[in-house]
């Protein structure tokens, strides 16, 4: 995607105070990638609001076909950074799938997924969903309300098939969580055997994130776990009924990351902050007086270039609410954050999360100390570039001092049992006792063998 680059220079000349302190920049004409979610709203936005111009830069955004073209393209040069699964530069690190280093210096956001199921699925569901007083259906919704229905297909003998959009992706990981903490198990992976389905009740597959409601309605799946505007347009197609958004599983849970090789930032430093820049700046608008630019927000993403989807399907997630059937409309103003609750600030506790589950379901083959994981995740979070570029915007007036957690050391605060539909705290800090807390999933030297 291409615009003319004079008329918008030239308007951001007349309105940025920034554009007069850029950094010496190594290399200014770059490429990113996005796939269309409305997660990706940052580059969108930096790239629209002129921010990207402000810091001397010539971007141009181009929507990949899937997840691992995209990672592909970051490792081969093709991109110069892209809008990621956050698993993604984890796994490539850590030589599960590609191998690569990559790096993020940003987080895109927090929250923004939903677990889907069809209509047939649901009817079934109901008799077990516990009900308000109103007669709609409580949620959080658990999976033990799908149990009885994944029984009964295994009566019949039919398998229960369901998506999510990546091996290495957090739909991946908040679908196997939510089945799980419902008694169903997801499957494991072992070396012999990556279709992640040894020993499942529900065997889970990928699908591109813009094909999900097709495949649903074709009948190929019975639910799956995507990202906005995916699980809204199954809605609004009457195809499907989102059971549960990522925000009611783990409350304020780190979402999509910017990605990019270790080689470039290297290479680089001084773009790579420039970039930074942009993105929070991007990140801060579409917070910024409580969301009050996410209409705007909302027809940048659903021009075809960005997202694409109609903009009341885009509106249903992004402006603060939340449609579960049609007519069930609820308020949810956190569903999207993206920078509140320092969501931008690239966590070593996020990253590590990431791979306690990638050891939880034999992505990671064998037990690794607790330090092993905070040296990867060292590795791939780069708060220390996020910090540099976020005082140049303080200095520069744009960013407030207080916005940032200068001080910190990379983990957050554990997340309390009762943000988490388990029940089951999570501390970064020890990731080995965590996987011990969890019912289902490997612990200890526990391997998983053959197919």
């Amino acid at each position: 995607m291409k615009k003319p680059f004079l008329a918008a220079l030239l308007a951001t000349t007349m309105f940025s105070p920034a554009l007069a302190e850029t950094l010496e920049l190594e290399k200014d004409e770059l490429t990113f990638g996005f796939i269309k979610l409305t997660d990706m709203a940052p580059l969108a936005v930096a790239y629209e609001q002129g921010y990207f111009l402000d810091e001397g830069l010539f971007v141009t955004l181009e929507a990949q076909a899937n997840w691992k073209v995209l990672l592909d393209g970051v490792i081969d040069g093709q991109l110069d950074g892209a809008h990621m699964l956050a698993g993604q530069p984890l796994a490539a690190t850590i030589g599960f799938g590609t191998e690569a280093h990559i790096i993020t210096p940003f987080s895109m956001d927090l929250n923004g997924n939903g677990i889907t199921v069809s209509n047939e699925i649901w009817e079934k569901m109901l008799p077990h969903v516990p009900k308000m007083e109103d007669g709609r259906p409580q949620h959080p919704i658990s999976a033990a309300s799908l149990a009885p229905v994944v029984e009964e297909f295994k009566a019949e003998g039919k398998p229960f098939n369901m998506g999510m959009v990546f091996p290495v992706s957090t739909h991946n990981y908040e679908l196997r969580y939510w089945l799980a903490a419902g008694g169903l198990h997801p499957g494991y992976y072992s070396q012999e055997n990556i279709s992640g389905q040894i020993g499942a009740d529900v065997l889970l597959s990928v699908t591109p994130p813009p094909q999900m409601p097709a495949t649903l309605e074709a009948g190929t799946i019975y639910g799956y776990c995507v990202g906005e505007p995916w699980n809204q347009q199954a809605v609004f197609k009457g195809i499907g009924v989102p059971v549960i958004t990522d925000y009611e599983l783990w409350k304020n849970n780190p979402e999509k990351v910017f990605g990019i090789n270790a080689e470039f930032a290297a290479e680089y430093p001084n773009t790579t902050k420039a970039v930074t820049k942009a993105l929070i700046r991007a990140a801060i608008w579409l917070d910024e007086n409580d969301n009050a630019n996410r209409e705007e927000a909302v027809k940048i993403l659903s021009q075809p270039e960005y997202v694409g989807a109609d903009y009341d399907v885009i509106a249903a997630s992004m402006t603060g609410t939340f449609e579960y059937e049609k007519g069930d409309k609820r308020e949810v103003p956190d569903f999207n954050v993206f920078f509140r609750y320092n969501a931008t600030y690239p966590f070593y506790s996020d990253a590590i999360w990431y791979l306690t589950q990638m050891r939880r379901w034999g992505q990671i083959t064998e037990a690794k100390p607790d330090s092993w994981y905070d040296e990867v995740a060292k590795k791939v979070y780069r708060p220390d570039i996020y910090l540099e570029a976020a005082r140049m915007l303080v200095d520069e007036g744009l960013a407030n001092e207080a916005d940032f957690p200068w001080d910190s050391d990379g983990y957050k605060a554990p997340t309390p049992a009762e943000d988490i539909i388990d029940g089951i705290a999570y501390d970064g800090r020890t990731p080995n006792a965590y996987l011990d807390s969890l019912p289902i999933g490997l612990k200890g030297d526990e391997v998983v063998s053959g197919g």
